[in-house]
């Protein structure tokens, strides 16, 4: 979908300044697997070890679905980054960086069993948001 749309997104930014070739760039689409594949692969792993290195016990299924699950408004958000208004696409990503942010930190502070482990909540927002923004500016630029 990011590279569906982002291809999209650099066609409607080239055709409404005028331009007479476009090129479709099929390295959106590697870029984008790699990347959100990565991404709900590797974090979850990263935070399983940490919350247990921390004395928590969370299941590496559960934080794999989590994530998995925090991606899913990056798909309407790509949908809604078509529109060709800079401040609204940024509008936009913030929005969804912050939802799924907010999943994140929610669904975490249920794994953290009392334990104050704020760090990697707070680690798992900010990771959420620079996602957010290489989206919007890899993709969407």
């Amino acid at each position: 979908m990011l590279a569906v749309f982002g291809n999209y997104a650099t066609y409607l930014v080239q055709t409404k300044k005028d331009m007479d070739i476009w090129n479709f760039d099929v390295g959106y689409f590697s870029w984008a697997a790699s990347v959100m594949y990565s991404y709900a692969i590797i974090v979850p792993v990263v935070f399983f070890f940490l919350f247990q290195y921390f004395g928590s016990r969370p299941s590496l299924v559960r934080f794999w679905c989590m994530w998995g699950y925090s991606l899913f408004i990056f798909i309407p958000a790509s949908v809604l980054l078509l529109i060709p208004v800079g401040f609204l696409q940024w509008v936009i990503i913030a929005l969804a960086g912050g939802a799924s942010s907010w999943f994140i930190t929610l669904n975490l502070k249920e794994c953290t069993e009392g334990a104050d482990l704020m760090v990697l909540m707070a680690s798992a927002s900010v990771l959420q948001f620079a996602l957010a923004l290489f989206i919007k500016v890899y993709f969407f630029a």
